[in-house]
């Protein structure tokens, strides 16, 4: 009877343990924000490749290491930024996402920081390896990151600004190494700059009373409903005029094409959403823009498919 039992003790402990291990596991990851640094590499090979890759052939982009360590970098350093955001804003996130913070909570604040500090270290050693320029690069990135955490992400506009300029960084960086300028690269670029302005506003709106509370002045917080409205729905027209542009100036084919011009019917449902300013309404418009983002990431693995055939 006594050995059933410690059986049973025995297996329940390795059960608890498993389960403890497994819940620190899942709270880095979220911690570290690990599925937005995925998606943000799959973005970086497809627009790498595709868009800013005019002249190498797949054999030489598969072999060029140099790109491989750039977008390693980039990978840490989305890591290691997920990382020192959520630390500091780990009161916050304790009534925003009540759920991620009780993973997280398996977790030491002490071990995300050691953490931080090991990515961020490999990956200025690894651009440090690739060259003095990459390195200078992936510091700069790696500061501003932190600034935004620590100082900017409290700061009316510029928090906005900033979070959209870093998510963008590493694209600008591969957009210079392969020196692709173009209008419709451009265009493309402010494109995506101007959707993830209106998610990240939008995303603010969902918080506005817990970003108050907490010292966050942001637009939604800090103008009134109507003037943070005609701010969000001013800039899904602007991102309509540029989708427009695209499809008439910059002689944009295949399934790129069918992207912007479905992109106009997306912003007209978004505004028509915004327009009634309800939570749900705020809510579904949020996901309709990230998924419109991801559909662009997979319209561009298509339409390089496409075009490289």
């Amino acid at each position: 009877m006594n050995s059933e039992k410690e059986t049973f003790q025995s297996k329940n402990f390795i059960s608890k343990s498993l389960f403890y291990r497994f819940s620190q596991f899942v709270g880095f990851l979220l911690g570290a924000r690990f599925f937005v640094a995925a998606l943000l590499t799959f973005a970086l090979y497809v627009s790498t490749f595709f868009l800013f890759n005019q002249e190498e052939s797949f054999r030489k982009f598969v072999f060029d290491f140099k790109v491989h360590g750039i977008i390693f970098c980039t990978v840490l350093t989305i890591l290691a930024g997920g990382i020192i955001n959520q630390f500091y804003d780990f009161e916050k996130d304790h009534v925003v996402k009540p759920f991620r913070t009780r993973l997280q909570s398996f977790i030491s604040q002490k071990y995300f920081l050691y953490a931080y500090l090991f990515l961020s270290i490999i990956s200025l050693g690894v651009a440090w390896f690739i060259s003095h320029n990459v390195f200078i690069f992936f510091l700069v990135y790696q500061f501003f990151m932190w600034f935004y955490s620590h100082k900017l992400s409290r700061i009316l506009f510029l928090n906005n600004l900033t979070f959209v300029s870093l998510t963008l960084y590493p694209f600008f960086g591969m957009m210079v190494y392969y020196e692709t300028f173009s209008r419709k690269v451009l265009l493309m670029a402010i494109f995506l700059f101007l959707i993830l302005l209106c998610i990240d506003i939008v995303k603010d709106t969902l918080t506005k009373s817990v970003d108050k509370a907490f010292g966050y002045t942001t637009i939604p917080n800090f103008f009134k409903n109507k003037t943070a409205k005609i701010i969000i729905i001013s800039l899904l027209i602007i991102t309509m005029a540029v989708s427009m542009k695209l499809i008439t100036k910059t002689g944009i084919t295949g399934f790129m094409a069918y992207y912007f011009a479905g992109g106009i019917f997306i912003m007209i449902l978004c505004i028509y959403l915004m327009l009634t300013y309800t939570r749900k309404s705020k809510f579904v418009t949020l996901n309709i823009l990230r998924l419109w983002v991801f559909v662009g990431i997979v319209a561009m693995l298509l339409n390089g498919i496409e075009s490289k055939l």
